[in-house]
């Protein structure tokens, strides 16, 4: 497995087909909805697994702290450490930068996956693109 930051538009765009694979075609979020204008201003990473793009995730900057989001893994990669792996890339490139720590608006559904990693969740439960989404955050 390779993970790298998305420099080019080849990569730009593999990362987004992922992306709507996911969070498009398999959970329903409307298109415009996962595609947005934050992307412009986003580290993007992508993951390779035998030259292979089959996960991605983006990283914004917001009051000192790295904002994950956007992470996609194929299905038939599920399992394999990849996710792990892209929040890893993610937190490294947050230290890089100074930032202090990083958050991310989870679906209730892999709260769990991120706790393993760490992350504490925050705030109240809330809705978004009709998932069931907590915010986490993880001091680095």
């Amino acid at each position: 497995m390779h993970i790298s930051l998305v420099t080019g538009p080849q990569e730009r765009a593999a990362a987004e087909e992922i992306r709507l694979r996911v969070f498009v075609g398999e959970q329903g979020v409307p298109p415009e909805l996962e595609l947005d204008e934050h992307d412009a201003d986003a580290d993007h990473f992508l993951a390779r697994l035998e030259g292979r793009p089959v996960g991605t995730a983006r990283m914004l900057r917001r009051d000192g702290c790295g904002v994950l989001g956007r992470l996609a893994v194929l299905p038939e990669t599920r399992g394999t450490g990849l996710g792990a792996a892209l929040v890893r890339a993610v937190e490294q490139r947050a230290r890089e930068a100074g930032l202090r720590s990083v958050e991310l608006h989870a679906q209730t559904a892999v709260r769990a996956f991120y706790e393993r990693l760490g992350y504490e969740a925050y705030g109240e439960e809330d809705i978004e693109a009709g998932i069931p989404h907590i915010w986490m955050r993880k001091p680095l």
